[in-house]
């Protein structure tokens, strides 16, 4: 029952985290589904919580009994693993180009700054999505440029 009550203790605190992550989520999310891409808006959100919950779920939510060993970080590794699944969904070949990769990287960074949420570096969170917004919109029109004269020395 002692982890029944440190989890009820600041249960407020642990829905901000939540909360965090789903605007996070839909921050990087809205430019997504802004630019027309398939992991948008929900999905981003989704992945962003999903992973501050399971992150919350095992810092908070498996209390240790008799000096057993307790590694939280095993989670976070499995939720990096699960997430790869659901990048490679989005990774797709059109041609003879591979298309979706930034996508699959979002899903993955998405969950990354869940993770963060969830253990309660907000600060890492908000600057990493700030980060992620840059790269996203800043460099776009940069990397399209180099994507074209890329082809044109093909």
């Amino acid at each position: 029952m002692h982890w029944l009550a440190a989890l009820l203790a600041q249960p407020w605190e642990l829905v901000g985290r939540i909360l965090l992550a789903a605007i996070l989520g839909g921050i990087v999310g809205g430019e997504r589904e802004y630019h027309g891409h398939t992991a948008g808006l929900r999905t981003n959100i989704l992945v962003a919580v999903g992973a501050c919950l399971f992150t919350i779920l095992s810092v908070e939510g498996f209390p240790t009994a008799n000096n057993l060993i307790h590694d939280p970080t095993r989670l976070a590794a499995q939720i990096v693993s699960g997430i790869g699944f659901l990048g490679a969904g989005a990774v797709f070949r059109d041609n003879d180009r591979v298309r979706g990769l930034t996508t699959a990287a979002t899903i993955w960074l998405m969950a990354a700054i869940g993770i963060a949420a969830g253990v309660g570096s907000y600060f890492l969170a908000i600057v990493t999505t700030i980060i992620t917004i840059i790269v996203l919109v800043v460099l776009l029109p940069i990397s399209e440029r180099l994507a074209m004269h890329s082809r044109k020395r093909e």
